[in-house]
Parts: structure tokens; C-alpha cells; sequence
């Protein structure tokens, strides 16, 4: 009995023995394939787990592995993971935040991910579609990042984002979009449509965006024709807009103002900023006008731009002359207060690349400009101006007709129907000149460049003071607005700067007396002389046209000098032309001459006559017979039917050239054949020169 328990012990034994091992391996595969000891999934293997951090990214993975229920963020970037490698299981992860799916190979918009979440990044993949109803499982959905995709504005679903009305960030750069997107929530505070292919903005783009803070869009096909007028003025609570690298000539028109505090517009093809265009910009802190065309910037400008800290206008060809005066005095009444980058100098000549701040000489030259303005009365100086379109608004307040006289240089604008300083009427038919000359004084203007131009004059008598007016020709006198500027009497030359290119001008100027300074600017814009303005018309160029005026800025020395070449080079043309001709005349007369010794008298038999079609020594083989008599040769026809001799042996002779007296040269043979043999019919030699040829008979 004791030899059974033993055995018995010992199988038990053994059975225990191996339930044990049996059970390490289940416990050893359980750890592998991330489940815990009551079933749950833990850390996978080829993940990084800190807490609730899962770092599953950088792994080459293809599908999700089992997660732990505890996660919340879930990175799963730059891998190989497509739409099938997305669990079922994925979505009853509820406690699931954020996941980082970007860098993948999904083409379609992923399923099955948690409703929990709120931030989903899917960038650097290939979706082309956005589907409301893969986009309604995530109501919670707060952040969503699709740049560099394939999405276009047609595979984007009616409505698509009518169920996540919690939605605050959309970024959908780099894709394929050529409008707005419709139905975006009215929740949406930040928007990036950068570099797509966005042409026209409508109306409607933006309507119920009240909550739109930032918006970008850059890099996209944008001009102005192409923009609503109201587009933007729907984004009352705009705090940053972004319109970089398009195709804008000027700012978009009714920007929101109340609120922007960023305006990037660098990288368009900006010609002008029209006045106006950033009124009411009180919080503005940073603008960007980087990388455009502008030349200058117009008067008043910046006028609300109190918190503005930064200027970026670098890359401009900024033409620094008295139309930039008042932003350097701008700049320097705000001090440090404000950072300006790129307000470099492109001209004129005498200040390139010098900074418009550093000109203070040079801006001291220039005419302090104050405004003043003709209303009902007399205007108030330094009450400002502003010109839309073609007539004037004028804002000035009345004052009494002891308004003291604006100072030296000043600009004010009238408003009337008719010019009260007596310029002529374009409608009229006479034409007015580049000059003209009145009873005490002599104009005369000059257009320099396609927005300036040169105005001289000269005076009988010394005077106080001049008043200079222009006007703008356009379609009616009173569509236009006169300009006028009060000059120092010790001047006589002034340069109009800031005018409009191929456009006519009418300038007129009149001297004032000492008197007439205190009475200002009469009602009705009555001119404070008696004399009579003197006027003179001027055209500024075409800046698209080539500058064929170029040659009367030339030097009156140079021009005087004009006269005299002409008549030197006519005179070398002619006798150029003399001895051409003298020279083509003796040619024809010596070749007539050396023809008319080449003639040979031949009898009428000589038609008859059969040659043999060879060369020799350049001359032709005929069948007669040299004969010499008197002073020279004769040809004497053969016999026609008298055979031809055999060919003797070769003989040779000697012609020797006998000068007569009257000078002709005579050849005769050494020896005197008997049979019928072959002359040579050579030409006299050139010269007379005597010579010996020997030849063959």
C-alpha cells in the first residue's frame, strides 16, 4: 500500500508540474499580445506608453495595435497605416482626445475613430472626399487639420460640417480649392486656405463667420475685380488677415477695422494704397507691405494707426521726394514707439538707399504743406482734404475773412463748378502751349517723367510772392479739382510730383502783391491780383511707352551744334556720291575703248563657217591664215573646199613686236610658212611693251 501512495503522490506531482508551466505560457503570450490578466489590452510592444500618452509613431506600422483603455492622446504618425489598418474597436475608445494621424496613406477620411475627440490631425495624406457623415461622429470635434491633401471645393459635401458645431479650427492648406468652402460653423475662429487655387471670393464667402479671428489665404489667385466690395466687411471680430503672395493692385475695399490687429499684404503687385483704406484701424500692431510696387503713400494715411509697433516695407521702390514728407515726420513724432523695416530710398539719385527717417535736410527743403479748404467762406489752414474720385470733399470750416495767409507752399483744393482762378476752358476750341506770356510774367512747363513736371517762369518786376494752380483735363472742368500751392517770390523754377501718367494739365500762375497775402482765398476762388493768370498746357507721358522726349533734355550747347553736322555730313554725301559716279564713268569708257580694239573686220562668208567647240590658251581654233600687212593683222578666209593639209613637224618661231613710227606694234613671224598653217589670234599686249612669245606652227 505504501508503494501506491508514493506512485500516486508522484503523479500528482507531476500534473501540478505541468498545469504550472502550461499557465506560464499562457501568461507569457498574454504579455505579448498586450492584454492583462483580466483581458484588457495594455501597452502594446512596439509602442512607448508615458500614462495616457501613447507613442506608437515612426514604427512602419500598417494597422493600429489593441490600445489601453486608459489612453487619451495617441500618436500615430508617419507610418504606413491606410484606411483597412483602422479597428472596428477604435471607436468605443472613449476616452480618446487627440490623435495624430498625419503622414500616412489613407485616402479617404478615416471611420471609426472615437466620438470623444477633439482634435484630429490627417495632414501629408491623400483624402480627396469630406463626408458629412463620417464628420457627424465626432459632434465633440474641435480641431481638424487637413493640409496637403487632395480636397477640392466639389468633393466637399453639402453641409458637411453642420453637425460639429463646436468646430473652431479648420486648416485645409495646400489642397485643391477653387472657392470658399459652404457651410462652414458659424463656430469657426481660425481659417487656413493658403496656397490652393481660390480665385473669387463672392459675397456670401464669409457670411455668418461673426466668430472669424484669423484668416488666411495666401497664395492663392486673387485680384481685386475678383473680390466682392463687402467681402470682408462681414468679419467684424477679424483680429488677423493674411493676404500674401496674390495678385492684388490695392487693398481689398471695406476691410474690418474695428478689431485687426494684423495685416500681412506683402508679395502682391500693390501700386497705390488708396486714402482711406486703413481708417478706423485703431488696433492695428503690425503691417506688411513687403515686396510690392509702391512708389509713395498717400497724405493721411496713417492717420489712426496709433498702436501700430511695426511697418515692414521692404522691397518697395520707394521714391523719396517732398511726397514723403509727412511720413517722415511721422515717423519721427512717434519716436521708438514703432519698428519700420525696409523704408530704403530708390530715388531720387542724390538720396538711393538712404532711409527715408535719416533725410531730415533733405525734407527741410520742402514746402510745409497745410491744407486749406474753400467751402461756403474762407477755409480754415490746416483743415484737410480728401480726393475720391474726380471732385473734392472738402471738410474745412467756415472762418472770417481775416483768416491769416497759409504759409509758403501750401496745397488747398477748390470745389466749384467752374474754376473761380480763371483757367481756361478745355472745351474751348484754341489750344494752349508749353509756354505763355502775360503782361509781367513768362511761363513755360516741361513734363520730366510720367508723374512729374518742370514749371519756369520769369517776371518784368520783383514780387512777394506767386500763386501756381493745376488742373487735371478731363472730361468737363468741373469733374476735377484745382490745385494750388503759394510759391516765394525769389524763386523761379517748381517741380508737380504725384501727378497722373498720360493725363493733360492745365497750369496756370499769377505774381501777388504784398497786399493781397492777408486777404487768403477769396469766395468763389477769385485771384488776389488784377493781372491776369498766365497759363500753359503740359501732357505727362505714357510710363508704358518708350520716352521719346528724351532727346530735348539735351543741353542748348549741344543743340546749337545740330545745324553744322547736318551740313557737314550732307556735304560729305554729296561728293561721296561724285566720285561714285566719276569713278563708274571712266570705268564704262576704258572698257569701251578695249573693246572697240578687239573688233575685226570678217566677211559675210564667215556665218558659213564651221569652229570647232574647244579652248585653247583661251583663245578660239578658226581656220584661216595670219597675214601680215601694214600696221597690222588680217584675217583671210580659207577655201572652203580646199583640204586640209597634213600637220607639218612642230616648228617653232619667234614674234617680235616692231614699234613703227606712228607707235603701233606690229608681229611678225622668224620664218616664213609655206603650208597652210594655224595662227594665233592674240590681243595687243597692255602698255605697248615689247615682249617675245614663243609658240608652235
Amino acid at each position: 500500500m505504501a508503494s501506491e501512495g508514493v506512485v500516486e503522490l508522484r503523479d500528482w506531482l507531476f500534473l501540478l508540474m505541468l498545469c504550472l508551466t502550461l499557465l506560464a505560457e499562457v501568461l507569457e503570450i498574454a504579455a505579448a499580445t498586450g492584454y492583462d490578466e483580466e483581458g484588457d489590452p495594455v501597452c502594446p510592444s512596439v509602442c512607448r506608453c508615458d500614462e495616457d500618452f501613447i507613442y506608437c509613431n515612426d514604427r512602419g506600422l500598417s494597422s493600429i495595435p489593441p490600445l489601453p483603455p486608459s489612453a487619451t492622446v495617441l500618436y500615430l504618425q508617419n507610418n504606413h497605416i491606410d484606411n483597412a489598418g483602422l479597428p472596428t474597436s477604435l471607436e468605443r475608445q472613449l476616452t480618446i482626445r487627440v490623435v495624430y494621424l498625419y503622414d500616412n496613406e489613407l485616402d479617404d477620411f478615416p471611420m471609426h475613430l472615437p466620438p470623444s475627440l477633439r482634435e484630429l490631425h490627417l495632414q501629408d495624406n491623400n483624402i480627396r472626399t469630406l463626408p458629412r457623415a463620417t464628420l457627424a461622429r465626432m459632434p465633440l470635434l474641435e480641431k481638424l487639420h487637413l493640409d496637403d491633401n487632395s480636397v477640392s471645393t466639389v468633393s466637399i459635401e453639402d453641409q458637411a460640417f453642420v453637425d460639429n458645431p463646436r468646430l473652431r479650427l479648420l486648416f485645409l492648406s495646400r489642397n485643391h480649392l477653387s472657392s470658399i468652402p459652404s457651410g462652414l460653423p458659424a463656430s469657426l475662429e481660425e481659417l487656413r486656405l493658403d496656397d490652393n487655387r481660390i480665385s473669387t471670393i463672392p459675397t456670401h464667402a464669409f457670411r455668418g463667420l461673426s466668430s472669424l479671428r484669423r484668416l488666411v489665404l495666401d497664395g492663392n489667385l486673387l485680384a481685386n475685380q475678383r473680390i466682392a466690395d463687402d467681402t470682408f466687411s462681414r468679419l467684424s471680430n477679424l483680429t488677423e488677415l493674411s493676404l500674401v503672395r496674390n495678385s492684388l493692385l490695392t487693398p481689398p475695399l471695406n476691410l474690418p477695422s474695428t478689431h485687426l490687429q494684423r495685416l500681412s499684404l506683402q508679395d502682391n503687385a500693390l501700386i497705390h494704397i488708396p486714402r482711406g483704406s486703413l481708417d478706423g484701424m485703431r488696433r492695428l500692431q503690425r503691417l506688411d507691405l513687403s515686396g510690392n510696387n509702391l512708389t509713395t503713400l498717400p497724405r493721411g494715411l496713417f492717420k489712426d494707426l496709433d498702436s501700430l509697433g511695426q511697418l515692414l516695407v521692404r522691397g518697395n521702390p520707394w521714391h523719396c521726394g517732398c511726397n514723403l514728407r509727412w511720413l517722415h515726420d511721422w515717423l519721427h513724432a512717434r519716436g521708438n514707439s514703432i519698428t519700420v523695416r525696409g523704408l530704403t530710398c530708390q530715388g531720387p539719385d542724390k538720396v538711393r538707399d538712404m532711409a527715408l527717417k535719416d533725410l531730415t535736410s533733405q525734407m527741410e527743403e520742402c514746402e510745409v504743406p497745410g491744407i486749406v479748404a474753400v467751402g461756403a467762406g474762407v477755409g480754415a489752414t490746416g483743415s484737410e482734404t480728401r480726393d475720391r474720385g474726380g471732385g473734392a470733399d472738402v471738410g474745412g470750416v467756415a472762418a472770417s475773412a481775416t483768416t491769416l495767409a497759409p504759409p509758403q507752399g501750401s496745397l488747398f483744393t477748390l470745389r466749384s463748378k467752374r474754376p473761380g482762378l480763371g483757367l481756361p476752358d478745355s472745351g474751348l476750341d484754341y489750344t494752349l502751349g508749353s509756354s505763355g506770356v502775360g503782361k509781367s510774367l513768362a511761363l513755360n512747363v516741361k513734363p520730366l517723367a510720367p508723374d512729374s513736371i518742370r514749371v519756369t517762369w520769369s517776371v518784368a518786376q520783383p514780387t512777394s510772392s506767386f500763386r501756381l494752380s493745376w488742373l487735371r483735363l478731363g472730361t468737363s472742368a468741373a469733374m476735377g479739382s484745382i490745385t494750388e500751392t503759394l510759391v516765394r517770390g525769389d524763386r523761379r523754377e517748381y517741380l508737380l510730383t504725384s501727378l497722373h501718367p498720360h493725363s493733360s494739365y492745365i497750369i496756370c500762375m499769377v505774381p501777388l502783391v504784398a497786399s493781397s497775402l492777408g486777404k487768403g482765398v477769396m469766395a468763389g476762388g477769385n485771384t488776389d491780383s488784377d493781372e491776369a493768370p498766365v497759363c500753359a498746357k503740359a501732357e505727362t507721358s505714357d510710363p508704358s511707352q518708350p520716352d521719346v522726349g528724351q532727346d530735348d533734355n539735351q543741353d542748348p550747347e549741344h543743340m546749337a551744334t545740330l545745324p553744322l553736322a547736318g551740313i557737314i555730313g550732307g556735304a560729305t554725301a554729296i561728293v561721296s556720291l561724285a566720285l561714285i559716279v566719276a569713278v563708274f564713268c571712266w570705268y564704262r569708257h576704258r572698257a569701251g575703248r578695249l573693246s572697240s580694239r578687239d573688233q575685226y573686220s570678217r566677211g559675210s562668208s564667215r556665218k558659213s563657217k564651221h569652229y570647232d567647240d574647244y579652248i585653247e590658251s583661251g583663245t578660239k581654233k578658226d581656220t584661216t591664215i595670219l597675214e601680215i600687212r601694214g600696221p597690222g593683222f588680217q584675217m583671210t578666209p580659207m577655201v572652203t573646199h580646199q583640204p586640209l593639209q597634213p600637220m607639218p613637224l612642230r616648228e617653232d618661231y619667234i614674234i617680235h613686236t616692231i614699234f613703227p613710227s606712228n607707235g603701233t606694234g606690229l608681229y611678225k613671224g622668224a620664218h616664213q610658212v609655206s603650208n597652210a598653217g594655224y595662227g594665233t589670234n592674240r590681243g595687243y599686249r597692255e602698255g605697248g611693251i615689247p615682249d617675245i612669245d614663243y609658240c608652235y606652227t
